[in-house]
Order: C-alpha cells, then sequence, then structure tokens
C-alpha cells in the first residue's frame, strides 16, 4: 500500500509538471511589486511560469495592436482593456477589475512632502516628476489632481517627465527630481510609507484609477493563462494586493 500511494503521488506530480505551461503578461509599471509577489506564489501553487514585462498601459497597447504575443494584460485603467475586446483584440468576457490604485505625491526628502499637498504652492522643490499622460493613467490622474488644485502655474514649468510611472518613481528615488507623483504602491507596505515623506491624494480629487486586466488573443487556448486569471481573484492574491495599498 505505501508503494502504491508514493507511486501515485509522484505519478499524480509529474502530470502537474508536464502540464504546466508559460504565460506572458504585460504588467501596469505600478503593479511592479504585488504582481511580482503574486507570480512567485503562482508558480509555487500551479507549476505555472508567468513571464512579466512590466511598462506603460498605453506602450502596451500599441504593442498589441502591432501584434506583441503578450497572453494577458494587467492595464493602470479600465478603458484599454475596454478598448481591446471592443477591437476584438482580447476575448470577451474576461475582463475584470483586479484592484483600484492610489495616486501619492512623494519625495525621498523626510518633511519635504506635508499631508494636503500645499508643497506643490511653494518653492522648496525644482522639478515634479509625472508619468506621461499619454501613455500612462496615473499622468492623467496627477494631470487632473494638478489642474484641480489651480496649481499649474507653479508646476508645470517644473514637469519632468517619465515614461511610465516605473521611470517616475526612479526619477525621485534618485532625487533628480525632488517630487513626484508616483503610485502608493510603490512606496507603501501594509499601510505604511516604507520612506521618504508623501501625501496619499483623495481619491475624489481625479478619475479613480480602476485597473482591468483581460486575456488577449494569444492567450485564449493558453491554460497557464485561464489559471493566472482565476489565481489574481482568489484570496492569496488580494491579499498581497491590498499589502500594497490597493482597493478591491
Amino acid at each position: 500500500m505505501k508503494f502504491s500511494l508514493t507511486f501515485a503521488f509522484a505519478s499524480a506530480h509529474f502530470f502537474a509538471v508536464a502540464q504546466a505551461g508559460e504565460v506572458t503578461v504585460a504588467v501596469a509599471a505600478n503593479f511592479t511589486a504585488p504582481m511580482q509577489k503574486i507570480a512567485q506564489a503562482f508558480e509555487r501553487d500551479t507549476g505555472h511560469k508567468p513571464k512579466l514585462a512590466f511598462g506603460a498601459t498605453g506602450k502596451f497597447y500599441a504593442q498589441i495592436k502591432n501584434g506583441a504575443p503578450f497572453a494577458l494584460l494587467l492595464a493602470a485603467d479600465d478603458v484599454t482593456p475596454a478598448r481591446l475586446e471592443k477591437e476584438g483584440l482580447a476575448v470577451a468576457g474576461t475582463r475584470f477589475t483586479y484592484a483600484t490604485g492610489r495616486l501619492a505625491l512623494w519625495s525621498k526628502q523626510l518633511n519635504l512632502v506635508d499631508d494636503k499637498g500645499e508643497v506643490l504652492r511653494s518653492n522648496r522643490f525644482n522639478k515634479l516628476a509625472i508619468a506621461d499622460p499619454k501613455l500612462a493613467p496615473y499622468g492623467i490622474a496627477a494631470m487632473e489632481l494638478i489642474n484641480k488644485l489651480g496649481v499649474q502655474a507653479n508646476v508645470v514649468p517644473k514637469l519632468v517627465q517619465g515614461e511610465s510611472i516605473g521611470q517616475t518613481y526612479q526619477f525621485v528615488s534618485t532625487e533628480n527630481a525632488q517630487l513626484g507623483f508616483v503610485a502608493l504602491s510603490q512606496i507603501s507596505f501594509d499601510g505604511r510609507i516604507t520612506h521618504g515623506s508623501a501625501w496619499v491624494v483623495p481619491q475624489s480629487m481625479h478619475t479613480p484609477l480602476e485597473q482591468d486586466a483581460v486575456l488577449l488573443n494569444a492567450g485564449k487556448d493558453n491554460s497557464a493563462a485561464h489559471a493566472l486569471l482565476k489565481y489574481l481573484q482568489a484570496d492569496k492574491a488580494k491579499t498581497i494586493i491590498r499589502q500594497y495599498g490597493y482597493a478591491l
């Protein structure tokens, strides 16, 4: 009996490994840290191997339109996945909101950023980094906020643009810009700002950053892609997503 059970277990494990596949995923840059953790857990739990690419949602849209073989898109908005679905480049009925992001004004310097963003009206900074609004939804949100606060005259001459929110974070973390609008997920964990000073922007001050995932045509027959979409909606992934400050 012992031999039979061991053999059965070994056979089941071999079958699972044999059935494991790869899935290529385009991931919005703001979701880098949580997605890396989710991918590790997913591979441990399923045997499937995610191959992750991080960048600006707008850039991914252009690449997918030009035939890039991504199986899944985890966008920084809900508009791009819906557009791909409408254009016949994504599988209808697979789109869902995996997270709602938060925008933050951040500096690597302690005490530079106050809890109301009044620093934007001051002369205490030379450069303010934002993600390119033409490519990145977080950049659009940042510009909406700047306009709502009425600080265009002070801020716009100091703007430097990153291609994605990832590049924007790099500008501030290397102090090439004293301030920057970044994703809360890049600077916090378990509800605490991990370094520097920050203002978490109220969600009412810009269009909600509802982030949708969708199965692309290249992943239609990919079992690993289907498995990852399901995994993103499971409790283990949701716990990780919440740890980085996203709402669900």
